[in-house]
């Protein structure tokens, strides 16, 4: 695999704030504040956090859960990631069931909400038009996740919900340029991988609307996702 050398002096605060006083992707940031302008009707009275939105959990986390992006008024509202939104519902309820989460919702990034064993992040930070970054704004965010791994020492699991989390982390972590692409683990709902000296590798659908409204994510199998991930955790 790829070695790649970050100071890890540096604290994960430190790379919080350096995550959001980022502009290296001036269509993404321009985005975050027409929508933060603007608002949704519903969230009129809100002051939206319009920057791009860090990682959060515990830094001793051995459950990594990596997303595709801010959702334009979930995170990029309330400036905590998946925090905001059906997705995040979704989420926090599974985290707090499987004991990963002090409590079932998310709403805000001051709510008090604390996670136990676990760390949250996104391939973007920033919220794109239409859910969709480019693929170079990914690879200009790469190297958020990249450090977020160098800093998270204790790793045993790393949930990607949907492809562009699994090809993102995969690039971030080395394997996928270490890898031929026979070898690279292919994505797919609880498909897992142990890859060498690293840690387990879970995949899941994202728990969007347009996965959840269809009933392509059931409850069931997300529960089934987490209660796997539970078991690694406890298994390392």
């Amino acid at each position: 695999m790829e070695t790649r050398s970050f100071d890890t002096s540096v604290r994960l605060s430190d790379l919080h704030d350096e995550v959001v006083q980022c502009e290296r992707c001036p269509r993404l940031r321009d985005y975050c504040r027409e929508v933060a302008q603007t608002r949704k009707r519903e969230f009129r009275d809100w002051t939206y956090w319009g920057r791009p939105v860090p990682g959060f959990g515990d830094p001793a986390a051995s459950l990594m859960i990596v997303g595709l992006a801010p959702a334009a008024h979930g995170a990029n509202r309330t400036g905590r990631m998946f925090t905001g939104d059906s997705s995040g519902n979704w989420l926090y309820e599974a985290l707090h069931r499987y004991g990963f989460a002090d409590r079932p919702t998310s709403v805000s990034r001051d709510d008090g909400l604390t996670l136990t064993d676990c760390y949250i992040t996104a391939a973007a930070r920033c919220a794109p038009p239409d859910n969709k970054p480019s693929r170079d704004e990914l690879a200009t965010c790469r190297h958020f996740l990249q450090r977020e791994l160098a800093l998270l020492t204790h790793l045993r699991v790393v949930l990607v919900l949907g492809r562009i989390a699994h090809e993102s982390w995969l690039r971030a972590a080395g394997w996928w340029d270490s890898l031929s692409p026979s070898e690279r683990p292919a994505f797919g709902h609880g498909r897992e991988a142990v890859l060498p000296d690293g840690p387990v590798l879970l995949c899941s659908f994202h728990p969007s609307r347009q996965n959840t409204n269809t009933g392509r994510l059931t409850r069931e199998m997300w529960y089934g996702i987490f209660a796997r991930a539970r078991s690694l955790v406890e298994k390392a």
